[in-house]
């Protein structure tokens, strides 16, 4: 009887996930990853004002002031969360006061460009989504 070692467990599972089942871990990962403050942190992370740059570290004000809107608790938790899974890095740098910068892992960046992807798509199509929605709420439709 041969063993199965933990990578070729790994390695199984892997090709066994399958979003559209209600088991499958990769639900929660999707749930995790698109929530709004996600997609603009990791879509802001690193491109400065215009998120047209290329990704860089950026302090916790930096992403503060770039996110109109988010309160600390939220920019907070949602650092942690994505520090948490791998997708980002935090460094405090021992000076008066404490400098904490994020920085976007390999993981991280492997996501980064969809994101933005998916921030442009709602500015470029915001304007047809409303018109839809306000020709849908003048037919009577839910």
């Amino acid at each position: 009887m041969a063993t199965t070692t933990a990578a070729q467990k790994r390695a199984a599972a892997k090709i066994e996930y399958n979003a559209f089942l209600a088991v499958c871990p990769s639900q929660k990962l999707l749930e995790r990853i698109s929530g709004k403050w996600v997609t603009l942190i990791l879509s802001a992370l690193g491109s400065g004002p215009d998120c047209g740059g290329e990704p860089r570290a950026m302090r916790y004000s930096e992403l503060a002031r770039l996110l109109a809107g988010v309160s600390q608790k939220m920019l907070t938790q949602t650092l942690r969360s994505l520090e948490r899974d791998g997708l980002v890095s935090r460094t405090v740098v021992p000076t008066v006061p404490v400098t904490v910068s994020y920085e976007l892992t390999d993981l991280g960046l492997s996501l980064h460009e969809t994101m933005r992807s998916l921030k442009r798509w709602a500015e470029t199509h915001m304007d047809e989504v409303s018109a839809n929605r306000d020709a849908g709420a003048d037919s009577g439709a839910p």
